[in-house]
């Protein structure tokens, strides 16, 4: 039943990715889908791009236990910032100005809105080096459920995941991944809902399994007693550094503004926006809200010896056979929907803005499309080998990356675009300084860790105050930089100002 499912599943992706090769044939209809796909589909691809395996299996296990059931609000947190108020703040002016600039990139856009081919090329740059150890680390997890689930060798579930993916992305570009993200978005929303209820039943029904929380004491996090049970958890301070990161770090990440770019029309914007909040409210509030009770199971798992990779996969260890194939089914959806959008994301940025701004200047439409498909597979295969030989060395430090890569992404990005959209003040120094400042933090902190305050060891957090900062130093420097080009920004924002005509249900008439 469970290689029947499997099989099946595998089908409609390798059939919708041929299915949609008649949208992939320039670059705009593969990176973009033509800048015509509908809310449900762009809602969809935003929310599963968002959640991963890494999710699923890493943080869900790592942040329930640290937090318990207070480890629901980063749940609520990527809902109600990284998603609702991305879509509100981002959305519309996203879709509008990258359209008038015809950027089909983050990087094309800094490159088109600051009148810089050098920051073109270097955010390329950080794009390309960080989102290859985020990659590789979706693969994280899915060892211990197959394992689990069919008794089979970690590197056939990694070569295997990494060729479908290759296929039906390289034949249909961002509309195949559209599509194949709404199935998988399905399963993901329906999975999550009857695996929390089987697992809150094996311990006695809700109420049961929250009374079995509040039983728990664990010194080393906390001397109050039915801490895990409680509101805020044991660690506020912490959690509200996770919630800052998983959340406010969308709306700097690539792979996920890049799915404003290809919204149809207005009201694609108004109904994604709703679609997106309630998928990731279920599902990533799901998630976390499950890993909340790992600390029933304390008895069978060894964090000391397993680590916080082995938490939920104990949890579904004990599920029906169907069950654990539904699992299955939900790990490499939200694994591989977030696998293609990242690869598109890298090979797209690689050959159009660092390729194409520097070595290979002036390629035709159908070389660039090559070149775009042959860094996919680049990628793919890239990530996968390094997530081999993470898993036979046990060089941790890959996994760890995870929080290092985010970090920096959204350290250096967020600031820049967000004001770039925004402010017409926003020079091309600030964007320098934000971008340096963002991944010399997280490196620092990678290499140095023992070295910075107590609070900042912790990627997440230093990731988050990356953020934050930025927010401040793009401003400042701005103020304090000359003035960028008028005529340059007033074409940028002009797109703004353009006359459309609305229904009256819309704006009243005059």
């Amino acid at each position: 039943m469970k290689l029947i499912v499997l099989l099946v599943y595998f089908a409609v992706l390798i059939g919708i990715g041929l299915y949609c090769r008649r949208h992939a044939t320039d670059v705009n209809g593969f990176v973009l889908g033509g800048r015509s796909v509908g809310p449900w589909l762009t809602a969809f691809a935003y929310g599963t791009s968002y959640f991963s395996a890494v999710i699923f299996v890493g943080y869900a296990g790592q942040f329930g236990w640290k937090y318990g059931i207070a480890s629901t609000w980063i749940g609520i947190g990527n809902a109600l910032v990284g998603s609702l108020l991305a879509w509100v703040v981002l959305g519309r002016r996203t879709r509008i100005m990258t359209q008038h600039l015809d950027s089909a990139t983050m990087p094309a856009f800094f490159g088109s809105r600051f009148d810089s081919k050098a920051l073109k090329i270097g955010s390329s740059a950080i794009i390309f080096v960080f989102l290859i150890p985020y990659t590789a680390s979706l693969y994280n997890g899915l060892s211990r459920l197959f394992g689990m689930a069919f008794n089979i060798d970690y590197t056939v579930c990694i070569v295997l995941m990494a060729i479908l993916t290759a296929i039906y992305v390289i034949a249909g570009g961002y509309m195949a991944t559209a599509i194949n993200d709404f199935i998988q978005g399905i399963i993901m929303l329906f999975g999550i809902v009857i695996i929390i209820a089987a697992v809150l039943m094996s311990k006695g029904g809700f109420m049961e399994a929250v009374n079995g929380l509040a039983q728990v004491s664990d010194p080393a996090a906390s001397a109050q007693p039915g801490v895990f049970a409680s509101f805020f958890g044991p660690d506020p301070l912490n959690l509200l550094g996770v919630v800052i990161l998983t959340s406010l770090g969308t709306w700097g990440l690539p792979q996920m503004v890049q799915k404003f770019y290809a919204i149809k029309d207005e009201s694609s914007i108004h109904k994604g926006s709703v679609i997106s909040t309630l998928f990731a409210l279920v599902v990533s509030g799901g998630c976390y809200f499950l890993g909340g009770f790992g600390r029933l199971f304390s008895d069978q798992v060894n964090i000391e010896a397993d680590g916080f990779d082995s938490i939920i996969p104990t949890m579904l260890s004990n599920l029906t056979p169907i069950l654990i194939a539904l699992v299955v089914i939900l790990v490499l959806s939200a694994s591989m929907s977030t696998l293609s959008s990242l690869v598109i994301a890298s090979s797209s940025t690689l050959t159009i803005d660092f390729l194409g701004g520097t070595f290979m200047k002036n390629m035709s439409q159908r070389k660039l499309l090559i070149t775009i498909r042959v860094f996919i597979f680049v990628f793919i295969a890239i990530s996968a080998v390094i997530a081999i030989v993470q898993y036979k060395s046990n060089v941790t430090f890959i996994a760890q990356l995870m929080g290092i890569s985010w970090g920096a992404l959204a350290g250096a990005f967020l600031a820049p675009f967000l004001y770039g959209l925004y402010w017409k003040r926003t020079s091309r120094l600030a964007c320098w300084v934000c971008f340096i400042f963002g991944c010399g933090l997280m490196i620092a902190n990678m290499l140095f860790r023992t070295s910075f305050p107590t609070l900042l060891q912790s990627p997440i957090n230093c990731g988050a105050v990356a953020m934050i900062v930025g927010l401040i130093l793009v401003p400042v420097i701005s103020l304090i930089s000359p003035a960028p080009n008028k005529e340059i920004v007033d074409d940028a924002f002009s797109c703004y100002d353009k006359e459309t005509t609305v229904p009256q249900k819309t704006a009243l008439g005059k």
